[in-house]
């Protein structure tokens, strides 16, 4: 196959390339490395069947020769990110998100949207099934990357309805390992760079509130599986591991996985920062035959030492 991948020189869209290309498949990368790396381009383009293209979707898009399918995963997606960018967030999203379904309608290719656990906001449904609606403030901070995916969903829906496009929807739960930025603000490498260098580890409110985390090999195997399903797909499908623990239990573990006497400092909560993060994956289980394989602790090992080995 011949794929598009939209923010390709991103954490999770630069695993998923190198995931396609190991399965033989050629990739054209579009990224406009707002938030992404070069260096997860450079890493690929010593495959032939890799080309990357600094480009904006939030602008019209055309891709020369044939397409199998489009992967639009441009996005700010840590809120350091969406929070310095609202608007290019809102952009992405929504104009990004009519442009490459333009582009894959133009091509008939095969259409999947990486949306996130964040179209839940502060859930009063916990695990979170792909049928609740959420619980969303479109007016807050966070709504700026909420409620683009929300729209993003919605758009997607539409050309999938109106113009009865092949179109696919993941609702993405935290995401982690090698590659992440040690800046983009996510709690894994915050507290992963904060125990390497022995400072406080910074943990919002009282650390009771829930994530669940899952690795990164993990979800782009979910992914792959789901774009690569025959069949019509177009309900959102959750991918992500459904062990939840506090972020205080979370800022233990890797403290004790990087062997620091860091102390764990408290912090105000984000306005917004939703309560309870888990999902229900039944859906991907029956569709996909998918689970996480990587346990938190094991995929937390690799990630620490990538962290330690890189700096």
């Amino acid at each position: 196959m011949r794929v598009v991948v939209t923010g390709g020189a991103g954490f999770i869209g630069s695993h998923l390339s190198a995931r396609l290309l190991d399965e033989g498949h050629d990739v054209v990368c579009l990224d406009n490395f707002l938030t992404g790396r070069r260096a997860n381009v450079e890493r690929l383009s010593g495959s032939p069947r890799f080309t990357a293209f600094d480009r904006d979707v939030s602008s019209p898009v055309f891709v020369d020769g044939e397409v199998d399918a489009v992967l639009h995963f441009a996005s700010p997606a840590s809120p350091v990110d969406y929070l310095r960018y609202p608007i290019q967030t809102l952009k992405v999203g929504a104009v990004g998100t009519w442009h490459t379904l333009g582009l894959a309608r133009a091509k008939r290719a095969r259409y999947l949207l990486a949306s996130t656990s964040e179209v839940y906001g502060d859930p009063k449904v916990n695990p979170q099934p792909e049928t609740y609606w959420g619980h969303v403030n479109p007016i807050g901070p966070r709504g700026v990357y909420d409620e683009a995916k929300r729209y993003a969903e919605a758009m997607t829906m539409a050309y999938h309805r109106s113009h009865g496009m092949d179109t696919r929807i993941v609702r993405i739960f935290n995401t982690y390992g090698p590659g992440m930025r040690a800046d983009d603000g996510r709690a894994i490498p915050e507290f992963v760079t904060c125990a390497l260098d022995g400072k406080p580890l910074v943990v919002h409110g009282d650390g009771t509130q829930t994530r669940s985390v899952c690795y990164v090999d993990d979800l782009v195997d979910g992914i792959v599986r789901l774009m690569m399903l025959d069949g019509p797909v177009s309900d959102p499908v959750n991918l992500g591991n459904p062990t939840e623990m506090t972020v205080l239990r979370l800022a233990e573990i890797i403290r004790e996985l990087c062997g620091s006497d860091s102390e764990i400092a408290f912090g105000p909560r984000p306005e917004d920062d939703p309560n309870v993060r888990c999902p229900d994956i039944a859906r991907a289980r029956a569709l996909l035959g998918w689970e996480p394989a990587v346990a938190p602790d094991v995929g937390l090992a690799r990630t620490v030492e990538w962290f330690r080995t890189a700096r």
